[in-house]
């Protein structure tokens, strides 16, 4: 990567007075301003931020107060992002508005000294990863991106599986995220706005997945659609990103899959495996579950992935038990970050890779031709 991952100073603000400590009790929680509370911020955040007990939403910037109090009733609503900045009480700001305002958003909270959370995608350009990477640093203030589905059950179980050598030197890994929507409907993501489509949306997600396990690729090929009638941006996506070795990484999301196939599959010099069903947390947020409940996390044993190996000249087919899923793990260590300085979750440093690469992959569509990096 271009920049070194590392973990700056804390505001000074952070330092003096707002953490007290009585041998292991805690008695500050850190407050944490939420701007926005769509999809997102309400479905994603605001849950997996309340099963921490490090963190307490203090704040949030809404137009839909009643909607706010009702899942949050101790929160203090605002109808602006500068009336919470300039609250003295917040440390943590966490940014999940239209991708466009990412980067205002999260300069200004900088700026006001506040460390950020930004939901993904982190920026929209690269250029602007730069400048709050070095904002951040020049303040001293703590700035990540919400890569959730690092600790999706399905990606956790994979990366296992990979890290233990069981698979050998893998040589092709297929990520997809299918979806069936084949209506276009009235919302920013689908709109022709800067940032919006699914390339951006949950492309982000599986580049971030494969920067985690391989790094970063020499070189991107894209394919890029509106394929749905009445689409206005990016539905349909097929990457290929290119490592040495002969080693390649497919990365594909439509949204007109009926039928998904697998949503993983990994070959490796001993053996492959396949993975079944999309990991179950999502689901279980729009239910209304939050971490902690029974079955948080879990996968369905029929969506176990099947691997294929040979040993002694025998091939052996069986299931691998997926591993729990776990969103809650990226605020548990948010908060040991600004507390005990641990290294963050996910670095702006990282997160800046996965735009690279998504503006590497739109040039390549637009070029018809390989991108080398």
């Amino acid at each position: 990567m271009e920049h070194e991952s590392k973990v700056p100073a804390f505001c000074g603000f952070v330092c003096s007075t707002s953490y007290i400590q009585l041998g292991e009790m805690k008695l500050n929680s850190i407050k944490i301003g939420l701007i926005g509370f769509g999809f997102s911020g309400a479905t994603f955040h605001a849950p997996v931020i309340q099963a921490v007990r490090d963190l307490k939403i203090h704040t949030v910037v809404s137009s839909q107060p009643d909607k706010v109090k009702r899942q949050l009733p101790e929160a203090t609503v605002v109808s602006s992002v500068d009336e919470l900045l300039r609250d003295p009480e917040i440390e943590l700001v966490v940014i999940t508005t239209p991708n466009e305002t990412h980067f205002p958003f999260a300069k200004a909270a900088l700026q006001a000294k506040k460390h950020v959370v930004v939901e993904k995608p982190f920026v929209i350009h690269v250029e602007e990863a730069d400048e709050l990477i070095r904002l951040a640093e020049k303040q001293g203030c703590l700035l990540s991106v919400y890569h959730n589905r690092r600790w999706d059950n399905d990606f956790l179980t994979i990366q296992s599986c990979i890290e233990s050598g069981l698979l050998g030197e893998i040589h092709t890994y297929e990520a997809h995220f299918d979806r069936y929507r084949p209506e276009v409907r009235n919302r920013w993501r689908e709109q022709n706005l800067p940032g919006s489509g699914i390339l951006y949306d949950l492309g982000s997600h599986l580049i971030d997945q494969a920067l985690q396990l391989f790094g970063l690729p020499h070189s991107v090929t894209a394919d890029l659609m509106e394929q749905r009638p009445g689409a206005q941006t990016t539905d349909y996506f097929h990457l290929v990103l290119g490592y040495g070795g002969g080693r390649r990484v497919i990365l594909h999301s439509g949204s007109m899959v009926k039928n998904p196939g697998p949503r993983y599959q990994v070959h490796g010099t001993k053996g492959s495996f396949i993975k079944y069903g999309m990991d179950s947390q999502e689901e279980s947020l729009k239910r209304g579950a939050k971490p902690g409940d029974p079955g948080w996390g879990e996968d369905f044993p029929e969506q176990y992935g099947t691997i294929t190996t040979s040993v002694n000249g025998l091939e052996l087919t069986g299931t691998i038990q997926t591993l729990r899923g776990s969103y809650e793990t990226y605020y548990h260590k948010m908060a040991a970050a600004i507390r005990e300085r641990a290294p963050l979750p996910v670095t702006a440093q990282e997160a800046r890779e996965t735009i690279r690469i998504i503006q590497a992959a739109i040039q390549s569509h637009n070029e018809k031709r390989t991108i080398l990096l």
